[in-house]
């Protein structure tokens, strides 16, 4: 029986819209070997407690740790503690330290793939010298690598407030370079996703930016395992990935130009190290097993209607794009309340999500189309907008 939901639209009025079937996504028999593909994970929320700005983060641990089982069982590698699991919006130092231990020992219990995200944000300063700046990044390492894992050094509001030019990146990044265990990925975050990281690598100037950037992948390419580019500029990340040192890999962070950029053009290609991931993942997965059996078509042709769902995600402002990550969890089911930390459940209008319901079966990515249905019509309900 077909299962239809009235929702609202962006015109004005409302339509009776009658959802398909779900994809057809198998799940990989044997580990996925074409691409490293990362998934940036996100947080449940504890749906019950104190949720804000003022309290901190409380995470229903038991959703948070089934997601990234969740994630594993796919086949792909989960991307910890990232801006998408809130870091910066919401995800306090404390609550940080923890998801960061738990999933890494949950990683090693199923034998999951993950990297976890190192900042500066454990220091509360609004400005911090460049010797802090240094000191905070070697403190979150050191908890990751201590622990076993691969760190990821994420971009630095401290840095940006304080670095004087690209000397002052070279300085900090060059001596946390010295001191890591193992090769880290190092993240470019454009300011679409975060406005305090304007002007990252000493300019505002991208051309520039990159430049320096380049150089300073070239002096520490060693202790380097890639770079994940997050500027939604393809024509940008197509220049960089043919400019990294020979064994620096490019993880793509383009949510919006993905398949292109992971297939390649016969001589590079870009890993894969998406937000994107997290709501798409039983596409993804089977996309690059396609990849996998040298199947360029079928890749192409499964990740293809993903793309119009991800770039409504992602849609301005990006940096609400997280709603819209735990929406779609929310709708198949992965967490049973669509409430986030920080209260961010309320960034993005329900017309809003009404419009990723609707491209979410189109791709065919609503694995329980009755559910996500009752669930779009609760989330309508609490709005004011009723199936009457």
């Amino acid at each position: 029986m077909a299962v239809s939901v009235r929702i609202p639209v962006r015109s004005g009025g409302a339509q009776n819209y009658e959802l398909g079937e779900p994809g057809s996504y198998p799940k990989p028999a044997k580990p996925l070997t074409s691409r490293r593909p990362f998934a940036a994970a996100h947080v449940v929320a504890n749906p019950l407690a104190e949720n804000t700005s003022m309290s901190g983060a409380h995470l229903d641990w038991d959703a948070t740790l089934a997601f990234r089982r969740h994630l594993w069982s796919w086949g792909l590698s989960v991307a910890e503690a990232m801006d998408t699991a809130q870091r910066g919006m919401g995800l306090d130092w404390p609550v940080t330290q923890e998801l960061i231990r738990r999933s890494l020992e949950e990683a090693r219990a199923v034998g999951g793939d993950l990297a976890c995200g190192a900042n500066t944000d454990q220091r509360p300063e609004a400005r911090l010298d460049l010797d802090a700046v240094v000191e905070a990044y070697l403190e979150q390492l050191e908890l990751i690598e201590g622990e076993g894992g691969q760190a990821v050094v994420m971009a630095s509001r401290h840095l940006a407030a304080v670095a004087s030019g690209p000397d002052d990146y070279h300085n900090v990044y060059g001596r946390i370079l010295t001191q890591v265990r193992r090769p880290v990925i190092i993240h470019w975050l454009g300011d679409m996703f975060d406005p305090a990281l304007r002007g990252y690598w000493g300019s505002e100037d991208l051309d520039l930016a990159q430049e320096h950037f380049l150089s300073l992948l070239a002096d520490h390419s060693n202790k380097i395992d890639g770079v994940k580019i997050s500027l939604l500029d393809k024509d940008r990340e197509l220049y960089l990935r043919k400019s990294l040192p020979e064994n620096v890999r490019m993880y793509t962070g383009d949510d919006f130009n993905y398949p292109e950029l992971i297939l390649g053009d016969g001589t590079h290609h870009s890993d894969a190290f998406l937000g994107a991931f997290d709501l798409i993942a039983p596409a993804a997965s089977s996309a690059i097993q396609a990849l996998d059996t040298a199947d360029a078509g079928r890749f192409e042709e499964i990740l293809a209607p993903t793309v119009p769902l991800s770039r409504h995600v992602f849609g301005e402002p990006t940096f609400y794009y997280k709603t819209g990550v735990v929406f779609m969890a929310y709708l198949n089911g992965h967490q049973s309340h669509f409430r986030m930390v920080n209260g961010l459940e309320s960034a993005r209008s329900v017309i809003h999500l009404s419009e990723q319901f609707v491209l979410a079966d189109r791709a065919g990515l609503l694995s329980d189309p009755a559910l996500a249905a009752r669930r779009m019509a609760a989330v309508l309900e609490v709005a004011g907008f009723t199936q009457d």
